[in-house]
């Protein structure tokens, strides 16, 4: 029985990056052996156990065999006779493939240390191919190491298995894990820049791939389509360290560009509605979090109206601040509002310019959660569309009152 520290660690390691876990590879040893060393089993489809002290991950070597369509249909042999270097071949990236022995000999039966050395992401084998997660997966890793290039090899790999379907498989569940965890990765755009290469985007979130068919007005975006847009802000947002809401409302703010008229192109007008049914579908598609959903929706229908917050009439922006429910839900606002910032700065030369609707949105639902609603609502009656009424009146006179509101 020999143990062996795999994956991300090693790479990591090599890397100079901080390792936060590591994973292990057991060669040589039965469940029972396992299970007698005091090792506790929680694999379900092959087995993985949990070392008794550490509590980190041990794995027995194993082997996959193709047996159907997408990611689950594998068949999985393990053995004592399984060596590291059949189970390393599994892997999908020769970075990942590397291990290290216990007495801190490296094994790197398919290269990984030169394509280390040579930033590269390369699949180890031709069994790449047989599961779709490994397209997102690469995909992220791109994200993470952006100086990272993909070989032209894999992304032949990566096409063929669009064109077979095999990305078609995928379940919402496993695609919404990589693109949330590749969002919150260095520089998200080189996630979907490798997911375009491959065109495997269209298939995943073929409302996103729309943009960059969709020119802009050059005098508002002189970035370009609105995918070449849509790329600045998510990675902006990255740059700041905006939460993963943030984010994915960044990215999902302008879907409505892509199904713009082409007579009325390069605007785009009442795109932002178009984009908030858009966002709205795409989240149910991928089943985004309730948190993510909400605030893509938000955003999507309501960043336009918060860039021009300076023009608006007191009423309209009372209306506004309403919508958002900026009274029940004040940390909600901080959300939009840095999402708003991410597509205000990521066009070129805007990147030094202020943000002049954070600081008017923020006093105005300052202004609004300072009134006593109870108050309101004890001298007005139990009547609930009085009481509506009247606090929608007291808010709007109390950001009438705040300097520059009324401008």
């Amino acid at each position: 029985m020999k143990t062996y520290c795999v994956g991300g660690a090693v790479r990591d390691e090599l890397l100079g990056l901080p390792v936060s876990d590591h994973d292990w590879v057991v060669v040589g040893a039965t469940p029972e052996e396992m299970v007698a060393r005091g090792f506790r089993p929680v694999g379900k489809d092959f087995p993985v156990f949990l070392h008794p002290e550490t509590r980190e991950e041990h794995a027995l070597a194993r082997t996959e065999r193709k047996t159907a369509r997408g990611y689950r249909g594998f068949q999985v042999h393990y053995a004592p006779d399984v060596t590291l270097e059949e189970d390393l071949r599994r892997r999908d990236l020769t970075i990942n493939a590397i291990a290290r022995a216990e007495d801190g000999t490296l094994i790197d039966p398919y290269g990984g240390r030169r394509d280390l050395a040579g930033r590269c992401l390369r699949h180890v084998s031709e069994s790449f191919v047989e599961d779709p997660v490994r397209i997102l997966r690469l995909a992220r890793f791109a994200a993470r190491f952006a100086d990272f290039s993909v070989a032209p090899e894999t992304v032949a790999l990566m096409r063929l298995m669009v064109d077979e379907g095999e990305v078609d498989t995928l379940v919402p569940e496993r695609v919404w894990q990589e693109i949330s965890r590749g969002l919150m990765e260095q520089q998200p755009s080189r996630m979907f820049a490798v997911l375009r290469s491959c065109g495997a985007l269209e298939r995943i979130i073929p409302e996103l791939a729309l943009l960059w068919n969709a020119p802009q007005d050059p005098a508002k975006h002189p970035e370009g389509d609105a995918g070449i847009h849509m790329m600045g802000v998510i990675d902006y947002a990255a740059g700041r360290g905006f939460a993963l809401p943030v984010r994915y409302a960044a990215l999902l703010h302008d879907l409505g560009k892509g199904t713009t008229p082409a007579a009325d192109l390069p605007r785009h007008p009442d795109h932002e509605a178009r984009s908030a049914s858009l966002a709205a579908a795409v989240s149910r598609r991928l089943r985004a979090p309730v948190e993510c959903q909400d605030l893509a929706v938000l955003v999507a229908r309501e960043h336009g109206l918060i860039h021009r917050a300076a023009g608006l009439t007191v009423e309209q922006l009372v209306d506004l601040l309403e919508r958002l429910d900026v009274m029940r839900r004040p940390e909600r606002l901080e959300g939009i509002l840095e999402a708003a910032e991410a597509d205000f700065r990521a066009r070129p030369g805007y990147e030094q310019k202020p943000f002049e609707p954070a600081t008017l949105l923020r006093s105005a639902a300052a202004a609004i959660r300072a009134i006593d609603a109870g108050a309101i609502a004890r001298r007005v009656g139990p009547d609930a569309q009085s009481i509506k009424q009247a606090l929608h009146a007291a808010r709007v006179a109390a950001v009438a009152a705040m300097p520059r509101a009324g401008n």
